[in-house]
């Protein structure tokens, strides 16, 4: 398997799991899905994690902020991302600074407990 994905309604947030590969394609799917949780339910909190085996290629990191707008992925999300291998760490953080830089929504944390806690918890303010 290339890689798995599933994409799930928690009650207060959309869990995204994404194991294996990255490539474009997979980015893709990815968000359309989350995007269609997120309008079906009403709820833009997103919490992501990977545990990534081949990482994308740094240049389709600069893809995501239009496939953010192919899925009206705006500033109505909140979208938390960990992801498990180290190996893979420094590409979802170029992404998630492009993204930042377009003022679209992410942000990188090194645990889930950290991620769920800002997403979820106290931090919601910031």
């Amino acid at each position: 398997m290339l890689n798995k994905i599933t994409v799930t309604f928690e009650g207060d947030h959309i869990l995204v799991r994404s194991d294996g590969e990255k490539n474009y394609e997979v980015v893709e799917r990815i968000w359309s899905r989350v995007s269609r949780l997120c309008e079906k339910h009403h709820c833009f909190n997103v919490l992501g994690i990977g545990d990534t085996t081949k990482p994308m290629e740094v240049v389709e990191g600069y893809e995501y902020p239009g496939v953010f707008r192919e899925n009206d992925i705006d500033q109505r999300y909140r979208v938390a991302w960990v992801e498990l291998n180290p190996d893979a760490v420094d590409v979802v953080e170029l992404t998630v600074n492009i993204l930042a830089n377009r003022d679209l929504p992410g942000r990188l944390f090194p645990t889930v407990d950290e991620a769920r806690k800002w997403l979820l918890g106290s931090d919601r303010v910031q």
